[in-house]
């Protein structure tokens, strides 16, 4: 992935499209991560103006979205969800037609489920709106529950701040773990949230309790290699297995299980760009018990092999050459 177009129109939302530029179209080449060439496109170029009063003046047309490796579509306003410019229709047609990355923040998702690219696949918008694209839209089977999803090389994510979310998990796929983790702190983001939309439906953000969970989280990363459980997690934390189990979910949006599986995966992400460990000590390290768990839990999230995903992203410093 090299070139990306982000796609807004008159009533844009700020927060979202900033989101696509701070991803894709800031210069990171200090931090060893590819510039992609990224461009702002309209339908029409000239003034467009956000949903909050202030205008940006867009140089480029949909013209560069034709060929752009990825096409980014920002929130459409509500009240043209019935009536999305057709112009846009054709770019959202076009891209999935010619196998290009295609991602809607928000409501942008509104334009893909207009173009019919969405029909018979699995996406997600904003919790708010879910049930609108559901009765607009009910060849789509929409999942509320989820910060986003992929779907083939098509990326729906849910309101504002899921949109990070989507992209970092996007960055990881094209430019691996590690580069897509230096992102993350320089957006001073965590680069992988556990959980999804149904925490936030309908409640209050919850507060984070001063006996949070956070330095058992800490223990089990730091002990990945080991069989941990519930049972021990809990006696870490004084609690009882069951206190302990819901008390993690809330804070954490994710079952122990779940998340500690995440993190296996992740650390086995840095090893396989880091080192040259052979698969079998790198499941040891991260806890799998064996390379053909390590294969199988690898591919089920991430969509590859270990050995293609090393292939693809290995960053080991080559051995250095014994002195003659």
């Amino acid at each position: 992935m090299k070139t990306v177009a982000c796609v807004i129109q008159d009533g844009f939302a700020p927060f979202e499209f900033g989101v696509a530029c701070e991803a894709f179209g800031l210069d990171r080449a200090d931090d060893g991560v590819p510039n992609f060439d990224f461009r702002i496109v309209a339908p029409r170029a000239g003034v467009v103006t956000s949903k909050i009063g202030f205008s940006i003046n867009v140089e480029h047309d949909l013209s560069y979205a034709y060929e752009a490796d990825l096409v980014v579509f920002c929130p459409v306003p509500r009240e043209r969800w019935a009536d999305i410019d057709p112009l846009l229709l054709d770019v959202a047609r076009h891209a999935v037609a010619r196998g290009a990355w295609v991602m809607s923040v928000c409501s942008g998702s509104f334009i893909l489920a207009a173009a019919g690219v969405l029909d018979g696949r699995r996406a997600t918008t904003h919790w708010m709106y879910a049930h609108v694209m559901a009765d607009m839209y009910p060849q789509i089977d929409i999942d509320p529950d989820v910060l986003f999803v992929q779907d083939g090389k098509i990326i729906t994510s849910a309101g504002t701040a899921a949109g990070i979310d989507a992209c970092l998990h996007l960055l990881r796929q094209e430019v691996g773990a590690e580069l897509t983790n230096r992102i993350a702190r320089r957006m001073v983001v965590p680069p992988q949230r556990d959980g999804g939309q149904a925490q936030f439906i309908d409640r209050p953000i919850p507060v984070v309790p001063t006996d949070s969970l956070a330095a058992v989280a800490d223990w089990a990363v730091e002990h990945l290699r080991e069989d941990l459980g519930v049972d021990q997690l809990a006696a870490r934390a004084l609690m009882s297995p069951r206190t302990f189990a819901r008390r993690f979910k809330a804070e954490y949006g994710a079952t122990p299980a779940a998340w500690l599986a995440r993190q296996r995966i992740i650390h086995a992400q840095r090893l396989l760009e880091r080192t040259d460990l052979s698969l079998e000590q790198i499941a040891d390290e991260c806890g799998f018990g064996s390379a053909a768990v390590l294969r199988q839990n690898f591919a089920r999230v991430l969509g590859l092999t270990p050995t293609a995903y090393r292939a693809r992203f290995s960053c080991a410093e080559e051995p250095a050459v014994p002195a003659a």
